[in-house]
């Protein structure tokens, strides 16, 4: 699928998600599907992302991809200046603490999430320099 037809399959699956309140949305192709509501650093308006997420006892983790791209994404910097904030999986909302995750735990949460995602992020880690996050989000 070329990135502009995957970007506006995304974009409708927000709209849709967001819009039916989570009854549809909740997974895309399979994999589990949260909506990150975050603030934005710079300009202070709230923002949501769409995100692949996994399970890791309490809490969920997303990971920064961006689609392999050379940066990181713009939630992951609004999540560094404000980490508190909340997330929708399906129709239940929950704050959060994000946190970035180091060491083994960064390297197991990987390693899961990569299997969700059917290998997609490694494809997209041999295909960037930079070391994509993998971000905790605790319940608060």
């Amino acid at each position: 699928m070329s990135d502009w037809l995957q970007r506006l399959v995304m974009h409708v699956h927000q709209f849709v998600y967001e819009r039916s309140g989570g009854r549809v949305g909740a997974s895309l192709a399979g994999r589990p599907m949260l909506l990150l509501k975050t603030i934005g650093r710079k300009t202070g308006q709230p923002r949501t992302a769409m995100l692949l997420y996994v399970v890791d006892g309490d809490n969920c983790a997303v990971i920064g991809s961006r689609g392999g791209g050379p940066h990181h994404p713009g939630w992951y910097h609004n999540l560094l200046a404000n980490p508190d904030v909340e997330i929708q999986r399906g129709r239940l909302h929950a704050p959060v603490r994000a946190r970035v995750a180091e060491g083994e735990e960064r390297d197991r949460i990987w390693a899961k999430a990569d299997k969700v995602n059917k290998g997609v992020y490694e494809r997209y880690q041999r295909g960037t320099e930079r070391r994509i996050p993998v971000v905790v989000l605790e319940p608060r």
